[in-house]
């Protein structure tokens, strides 16, 4: 095992580089521009040119592991590893010239992250994180921090395309913003989940938002002492469809469940998430 990690975190820095490359390059200079859902997510040749650089290297080297990209979709192999591949993480960022935006490669063991990869082109910002391995940015040790005071809190917000308006969500959000110091809404969770394994934020709330940009954030916090868990408490394992999560430092848990539990109360709504 120690020898396939080693060598896929390898592979995934060097291609990772070559992606935000082409990104950093033709920031502001992008030709194509389509929307692809109805939700008004867009793609970029971008998307595609980063994409492929990206496939065309994890399929040579490991030919025999399974990739899902979030253009390409799943290349159809079986296996107990499981690439994830968002090649723009903040398309729609990166689409009316924000430079917010960054790719992620995840490499997962039998459906539990073992190495994640963020780099943020705009910034040279190369973020690591492996299992029992730690996070790391530009080499730099990553560590979770703790602030007393919850009102001073940042927090930042996670949802899926497809809450779009939904109540529950919409009123959880609202007590939220007005009950922290600022609530934060990037457009590129990636980002989000680097930021607080750097300690420049203090929690993450992501309400029914699984794609291929999760799993590495959520390995970067943990690794750098922070805990992922659901809107119940337990501690988040493996992968699931719908996740409703909350990530914060582990002295601070019971303050993160006391938000949701009041958020949804106080608006009226059932606790209970599907």
């Amino acid at each position: 095992m120690d020898i396939i990690l080693n060598k896929a975190k390898e592979v995934a820095i060097k291609v990772i580089l070559e992606a935000g490359n082409i990104a950093k390059e033709r920031f502001d200079h992008f030709t194509s521009l389509e929307e692809k859902d109805d939700y008004g997510d867009v793609i970029t040749e971008v998307d595609l040119l980063a994409e492929e650089v990206i496939l065309n290297e994890i399929s040579r080297v490991f030919p025999d592991h399974q990739i899902h990209s979030e253009e390409a979709g799943d290349n159809g192999i079986k296996s107990e590893w499981l690439w994830q591949i968002d090649p723009l993480d903040g398309t729609n960022n990166f689409a009316i010239g924000l430079p917010v935006f960054s790719s992620s490669i995840t490499l997962l063991y039998k459906q539990e992250p073992v190495l994640g990869v963020i780099y943020e082109p705009m910034v040279n910002r190369l973020y690591i994180s492996s299992l029992n391995g730690g996070s790391y940015c530009n080499e730099r040790s990553l560590q979770i921090k703790k602030k007393e005071n919850p009102k001073k809190f940042t927090i930042a917000w996670i949802q899926g395309h497809q809450v779009q308006n939904e109540e529950k969500a919409v009123k959880l959000r609202q007590y939220i913003d007005v009950n922290c110091k600022r609530m934060m809404r990037l457009w590129a969770p990636t980002l989000q989940w680097c930021m607080l394994a750097k300690g420049e934020i203090d929690g993450i709330i992501l309400y029914n938002s699984e794609g291929d940009d999760l799993y590495s954030g959520i390995l970067m916090v943990k690794e750098a002492g922070g805990i992922v868990i659901d809107f119940q408490g337990n501690d988040f394992t493996g992968m699931s469809n719908e996740p409703y999560l909350i990530a914060c430092h582990p002295d601070n848990k019971e303050y993160f469940l006391q938000v949701i539990n009041e958020g949804l109360r106080h608006s009226n709504v059932s606790t209970e998430i599907a």
